[in-house]
């Protein structure tokens, strides 16, 4: 059987079951009431003592997340680089130098803008 064909049915298997899926919730799945506690923006059951305690996350935060993100990433497929280079040669080396020297400009940009720096001030 052509690989195409088995990969189209896998693919219409995953769509139709999640489509399946998606029905029976809105069918039989329950239908909420919004009251006016439901509607509340705290949702825990006690009242709101006032908005002034609500306040938005620093941007400066969010630069570390990316780089967290990043370096997750980066992680993650040096380990599956690991585990596809098994007859090593000298492209996967050269593929792995490539990698690490990006993952050593990041951490030279993380270090040279101070984001670690900013967050812990």
């Amino acid at each position: 059987m052509n690989p195409y064909v088995v990969f189209l049915l896998y693919l219409t298997a995953i769509l139709g079951f999640v489509a399946l899926t998606l029905l029976l919730n809105k069918v039989v799945g329950p239908k909420p009431v919004p009251s006016a506690t439901k509607l509340e923006p705290f949702e825990c059951g006690a009242t709101p003592v006032s908005t002034l305690n609500v306040k938005a996350v620093p941007i400066k935060y969010y630069a570390v997340a990316i780089v967290f993100v990043l370096f997750d990433l980066e992680t993650i497929f040096l380990f599956i680089w690991a585990l596809g280079a098994q007859p090593l040669t000298g492209v996967m080396l050269l593929t792995f130098f490539f990698f690490m020297f990006l993952l050593v400009l990041i951490v030279l940009y993380v270090y040279k803008a101070r984001l670690i720096e900013m967050v812990t001030e």
